[in-house]
């Protein structure tokens, strides 16, 4: 028989665990705080708003010298792109697929030759343009709340600031009074790359002010001649070892600082390797003398040039040309549709002529 210290504790024991159900319960039960993850979701979305983007679309390399591995899929698919999710259903892909093949084989022939690839890769090119100017008209209207039309490098600077944590009237007004900045490192080397981009975007005549024209080459230098030199200036810059202002194979395929730790990241960094070496030869080296100068370069890096636009019809033709008659029949994109729009459709090919 259980005796009444006993029987206390096991009932101690119980309504200490009921407690803890109770709780667990009323914790679950409780609608989310999200406000932190808000708060830090704005300053993320005003972060992006007011920073120049790494990744620009429609654009062969990234700014800081990374190849754009979506390239291809960004001139093919355009704003479409965002449809062609990896999880999307194959069969509803495939149906998009077909509707952009028709639509890019302007003559009705059923196959795609390399000027209607050509005029097809310029369309979407240029919609990743107004896609641009259009989201600029948004990100101008941050950072100019008073809406005069213009933006001065302090207001920028205030609001750049804030979005990395600082307080923003504290800022303004140190500003404002020109007193010292307290900034760590790493941000003044951000803040002062910054403003020698926001010095390029500065139209003549120069005066520290930017209008929403000068702000949309601020932020996508592809826009504008002057500010895609100055990209390129960056690029050469930071690949540049010797210091000649021009780019030699190994210099454009040296691998980031790092070392390699396993056999993982060898690979990958081989495949790295690859691939530059390959768009070095085969693309940016123009006149193939073995060096890329900034000429060059840039050539390669303007988003409207026609004839980089019908190299790239050609190669992308040459990938899924099987039959080697330098067109593309539906047939040949759906079986390569990972390259073309990131979705595999492989399967998908053999059943074609069941959807005309």
């Amino acid at each position: 028989m259980m005796s009444r210290q006993a029987f206390l504790c096991s009932l101690g024991s119980l309504y200490l665990s009921i407690l803890f159900i109770f709780l667990l319960m009323d914790v679950y039960a409780r609608p989310a705080n999200n406000s932190v993850l808000k708060e830090k979701a704005t300053d993320s979305k005003d972060e992006n708003e007011i920073l120049p983007p790494d990744h620009l679309n429609g654009v062969k390399m990234e700014m800081d010298g990374h190849l754009n591995k979506e390239f291809h899929q960004e001139v093919f698919l355009g704003k479409e792109m965002e449809e062609f999710e990896e999880d999307s259903e194959p069969r509803k892909n495939r149906k998009k697929l077909m509707v952009i093949f028709s639509k890019v084989d302007i003559n009705n022939d059923k196959k795609i030759g390399a000027k209607e690839m050509q005029r097809w890769i310029m369309e979407k090119t240029d919609e990743h343009f107004q896609e641009a100017v259009e989201e600029n008209k948004m990100h101008f209207r941050a950072v100019d709340p008073d809406g005069d039309g213009h933006v001065s490098w302090d207001e920028y600077k205030i609001k750049f600031l804030a979005s990395k944590g600082f307080n923003e009237k504290e800022i303004a007004e140190k500003v404002r009074n020109n007193e010292e900045l307290k900034i760590d490192e790493e941000t003044q080397e951000v803040l002062d790359n910054l403003k020698d981009r926001w010095y390029q975007a500065d139209n003549p005549p120069p005066d520290l002010l930017l209008n929403e024209e000068e702000f949309l080459s601020f932020l996508h230098p592809e826009h504008s001649r002057g500010m895609l030199k100055f990209m390129v200036k960056e690029i050469i810059r930071d690949l540049d070892q010797d210091g000649d202002k021009k780019l030699t194979l190994s210099e454009f395929i040296s691998l980031p600082v790092g070392t390699v730790e396993n056999q993982q990241a060898q690979d990958i960094d081989d495949d790295w390797v690859k691939d530059r070496r390959k768009e070095f030869e085969e693309v940016i080296d123009a006149n193939h003398d073995g060096i890329v100068t900034m000429e060059e370069l840039e050539e390669y890096m303007d988003p409207m040039n026609e004839y980089n636009a019908l190299n790239e019809a050609k190669q992308m033709i040459a990938v899924a040309d099987e039959n080697q008659n330098h067109h593309l029949e539906l047939e040949e994109i759906l079986k390569y549709s990972e390259y073309f729009t990131g979705s595999k459709l492989m399967d998908y090919a053999r059943n074609v002529h069941e959807e005309f």
